[in-house]
């Protein structure tokens, strides 16, 4: 079967279905949460979709507990699973070309938040179980499509769905890059934080961030200071790091702002941290006590360093490569004090243990408290093992490319897997886009996923 031309005929398919999901924005609002909406109702709208995509096409499909659900095909014992992702993260932050839940077309590119992380590799997915159902071949594996709604957010919708659903005997997520990720770097979210402020504070407020997953791309800060050039000195140091903010003044104090750029937290040099440069700028006139730690920490800690050398948690090994840290989340006030949530994208073999328990008592003493919020440990798939073997041998059929393997600082459904590596669908050479503004996929390379995933479906679970 030459899945690739079967792909080609149904790409107009494939982008129109893909639009239709991009125009739900799916992003997390606990605001709104419900036991119908555990995660927000857009989130829930996104996974109804696409399950009703699934009735249509005649397959057996499951919502569980409105927060995953999964669509199959075929029968046998055993279980593939397909892992994807309907949420995505807030598309906030100017500059966006063309409207982030649209999925607007310009040439060979389809724009949209989601369009590269999840929602058109999930797409691609779905086309490929379709192309492999009505091409009629017998499959000896049920073939499972995993639909979560809470990826972006910390996993709570696979936990929940495979607390009552079975767990696949092998697997993949369409989550990252081709040609196969086997090693995933553990995942931990750490709070810094400063709890006391002792009498009047220069900085009233500090304010940056979201998500720790995203660089934050603004933040905002209020201040009193006596200072006669600060507007000036400001607008220099804009300029002289090629920045863009704004500084006015209010009734309340002094509002200073810096626009940064977002990307991914795996690799925070892809992207301009604002909290961390307006954080370099006002510890030069801030001077109270608890302002100043604050700001000097951040810049000690994350000025031109996303390796945690500072704070003695760098680490790297062969596997996997540098350990990464990303300020995600700043916040301070003047009454309560201030905090940082920082995602550590730390290495396969790293002394998770031994690193954290140093750290806390290096800061302890500079009265820095460190909390973990959440850890989720490395994985790994060893080479030889037959699921690598086997999209090996799909890979170089497809591509007529090596099929090297890769390790990423992200994190992706197949760390939940008992068995799963992460499978496309960003191919090698592609701009990794995922978190920032004018997301978008290829869509030539959207088609050719789709033929990839048609044909490791039928590696994995067709009769031989």
């Amino acid at each position: 079967m030459n899945w690739l031309e079967e792909a080609k005929k149904r790409q107009s398919e494939l982008i129109a279905d893909l639009q239709q999901l991009i125009q739900i924005p799916s992003v997390l609002d606990e605001t709104l949460s419900t036991t119908d909406y555990p995660f927000g109702p857009e989130p829930y709208k996104a996974l109804a979709w696409l399950l009703e995509q699934g009735e249509k096409e005649g397959m057996s499909v499951k919502d569980v507990q409105h927060m995953a659900g999964h669509i199959e095909m075929g029968e046998g014992k055993e279980l593939l699973g397909i892992l994807g992702h309907v949420d995505v993260v807030p598309a906030s932050g100017k500059g966006w070309t063309y409207p982030p839940f649209e999925g607007t077309v310009v040439g060979n590119k389809l724009y949209g938040r989601g369009a590269i992380d999840d929602k058109g590799p999930t797409m691609a997915a779905w086309m490929a179980m379709k192309m492999v159902k009505d091409a009629g071949i017998q499959l000896d594996k049920r073939v499972r499509l995993i639909i979560g709604t809470d990826e972006e957010s910390g996993f709570r919708c696979v936990k929940q769905y495979f607390k009552e659903e079975e767990m696949p005997h092998i697997g993949f997520a369409p989550d990252a890059d081709f040609p196969i990720i086997n090693a995933e770097k553990g995942i931990s979210t750490l709070r810094f934080s400063l709890l006391n402020t002792e009498g009047t504070e220069d900085l009233i407020s500090f304010k940056a961030g979201e998500r720790t997953n995203m660089v934050p791309d603004l933040a905002k800060a209020i201040l009193h200071v006596n200072q006669e050039n600060l507007q000036n000195e400001f607008e220099g140091f804009l300029n002289e790091h090629h920045l863009v903010g704004s500084f006015h003044k209010e009734k309340n104090g002094i509002h200073v702002v810096i626009e940064g750029k977002s990307a991914h937290a795996m690799e925070p040099n892809d992207g301009v941290n604002a909290a961390v440069f307006l954080a370099k700028f006002l510890s030069n006139y801030v001077r109270s006590k608890g302002s100043k730690k604050f700001l000097d920490f951040i810049v000690k800690s994350f000025w031109e360093d996303s390796r945690g050398k500072s704070m003695g948690l760098a680490f790297t090994d062969e596997m996997s490569g540098d350990t990464t840290l990303n300020a995600g989340i700043v916040s301070f006030d003047d009454t309560s004090g201030g905090f940082i949530d920082v995602s550590l994208r730390y290495s396969v073999s790293y002394p998770y243990e031994e690193k954290v328990t140093s750290c806390q008592s290096q800061l302890g003493d500079l009265g820095i408290a460190i909390d973990v919020i959440s850890n989720s440990k490395p994985h790994f798939v060893d080479e030889k093992d037959e699921l690598i073997q086997s999209l090996k041998r799909v890979y170089e059929r497809q591509t007529g490319e090596t099929a090297n393997l890769l390790s990423i600082g992200g994190g992706t459904y197949a760390r939940v897997l008992k068995k799963g590596v992460a499978f496309g669908m960003l191919f090698p050479g592609e701009k990794d886009v995922a978190h920032q503004i004018d997301e978008f996929v290829d869509i030539d390379n959207l088609v050719k996923a789709a033929a990839i995933y048609a044909d490791a479906i039928c590696e994995l679970a067709a009769k031989k």
